[in-house]
């Protein structure tokens, strides 16, 4: 790999302090270079990248600026280190053994199985929990599975993290914000929304995607909302008849509550 700095020949300085040094700039752009704006667009960090590559690439990728640099990366899992760009490494299969073992006879048997991946930490807001107590509230929701097997790979798992999981229904239930910045779940990450959507339907499972703020519907199962309420629960609860059926869903309904 070509371990020279991408600020080497380069005169234009992006908002974000990547590319020329302050001094040799001609040109200061007042925006994020190009992989800062993948970063975003795909809400991971640069340090986050950077536990990835391979040591002898974290100097270059500490000023990166283009998404489609090529670097060595490093397999969680211990296989051997793969080639890829940025953008690659980005948006996606991850490590090629791992992709492979993911399409194993073995492997795809195990599709659509749930889980608890111990130690797994996602970032949860509290619309999300607010959303899951209103639903917890109307139906029975297992607190022991976090994770769903697919029969690809995910950003190089095996596996997805729904927000929330109903297994007895196979139906997972997503809730999308734009955040501060308005650009969560759009551009690159609407496009990982649907990969992840596609990687659960293949095993069997559905997916409702609650879309708040501005969102526009992504895929069959949405609800365009400006919040979370209990009408959107009611709004959830007959998406959820109309893909498994009134019968299944109200034998998950509390039953003093139905009473």
């Amino acid at each position: 790999m070509n371990d020279t700095p991408a600020t080497a020949g380069t005169t234009v300085r992006f908002r974000c302090g990547h590319g020329a040094p302050a001094e040799e700039a001609r040109v200061t752009l007042q925006r994020q270079c190009p992989l800062c704006m993948l970063l975003v667009e795909t809400t991971r960090s640069r340090e986050q990248l950077l536990r990835r590559v391979a040591p002898n690439g974290r100097a270059a990728l500490t000023v990166e600026t283009r998404i489609g640099a090529e670097y060595d990366w490093v397999c969680t899992r211990g296989h051997s280190r793969y080639r890829a760009t940025v953008r690659e490494q980005l948006t996606g299969p991850g490590c090629p053994k791992c992709w492979r073992n993911a399409q194993a006879p073995a492997a795809r048997q195990e599709g659509g199985v749930p889980f608890m991946k111990p130690g797994l930490k996602t970032r949860t807001s509290q619309t999300e929990q607010k959303l899951r107590m209103l639903l917890g509230e109307r139906i029975r929701l297992p607190h022991r599975v976090n994770a769903v097997r697919i029969s690809r790979t995910f950003y190089g798992k095996p596996e997805v993290w729904p927000d929330i999981i109903i297994p007895a229904l196979k139906v997972a239930i997503e809730y999308d914000s734009p955040g501060r910045n308005k650009t969560s779940h759009r551009g690159l990450k609407e496009v990982s929304d649907r990969e992840k959507d596609a990687a659960l339907e293949e095993v069997g499972w559905a997916v409702i995607r609650v879309r708040a703020d501005g969102l526009e519907p992504v895929g069959r199962y949405s609800i365009v909302t400006t919040g979370v309420t209990p009408a959107v629960v009611d709004e959830i609860l007959a998406v959820l008849a109309e893909i498994r059926g009134e019968a299944a869903v109200a034998a998950l309904l509390h039953r003093d509550r139905d009473s």
